[in-house]
């Protein structure tokens, strides 16, 4: 795991629900660091850096463009 790289960050617990579904429907080796604290005390997200996705190098690309595929069919009405 200490090769894995941060690729996102996310302030709140509920903004990676279906990241993490893709994720695992991809088969992609993947953490969210501080996923758990963020969890307990959402107002702390800042200080801790926030949910961060954590990838292996291999799989970064694949990745990038899941995280684009989202960003881009997210919109606010």
């Amino acid at each position: 795991m200490k090769d894995f790289k941060t690729i996102a960050i996310f302030n709140y617990p509920h903004e990676i629900v279906v990241l993490r579904h893709i994720l695992d429907q991809e088969e992609i080796h993947y953490f969210f660091e501080n996923e758990h604290i963020v969890s307990i005390d959402p107002l702390a997200s800042f200080a801790y850096g926030g949910i961060q996705l954590k990838v292996h190098p291999n799989d970064f690309e694949q990745v990038q463009e899941i995280l684009d595929n989202l960003n881009s069919k997210l919109s606010i009405v």
